[in-house]
């Protein structure tokens, strides 16, 4: 009875997370992209500053590259445990539960760590308004993602009795 009760939150949740994921890889590729067109350029015969980044981005802060990057590679690896996801729904077998489980669990922990940066970010206060829309966005997923993580193995513990 629990069983059939988890499956459309867990649907539910899913689909969320999946427009969400899909949301931060929008924006973070329109951030990668504009940090590539305008990005630090130097010429041949100067010297890189002292406090100068590898992951230079022309807008925010200090911790923009990372937050960008990371968020990048939650989405994508959040988009997979979609995919991964779906294919959990449609079965609602003990045997789909470890791949579904073990790729949202990954994509969680990859947001937790965007998460870590946008909160720096937020710290640091110079931002636009589509870095504070991606902020936002992974924030909500670090909790939404957590709440699939139960809803799915809530529904597993029904298979066990």
């Amino acid at each position: 009875m629990a069983n059939e009760q988890m499956k459309p939150i867990a649907t539910l949740l899913l689909g969320l997370n999946f427009c969400m994921y899909a949301i931060v890889l929008g924006i973070g590729g329109w951030a990668m992209n504009r940090a590539i067109d305008h990005g630090f350029i130097i010429g041949p015969q100067l010297k890189l500053p002292a406090h100068f980044s590898p992951l230079f981005f022309p807008m925010g802060n200090a911790s923009t590259g990372f937050f960008v990057t990371f968020s990048l590679l939650a989405g994508v690896v959040g988009a997979a445990s979609a995919i991964s996801g779906i294919n959990h729904i449609r079965s609602w077998t003990a045997e789909s539960l470890p791949s579904a489980a073990s790729v949202a669990t990954m994509a969680w922990t990859l947001t937790l760590l965007a998460m870590g940066f946008a909160w720096k970010e937020i710290g640091l206060r110079v931002r636009n308004a589509r870095l504070k829309t991606m902020e936002s966005f992974i924030i909500i997923l670090s909790a939404t993602q957590l709440f699939y993580i139960f809803a799915i193995h809530g529904a597993a513990a029904a298979y066990r009795r």
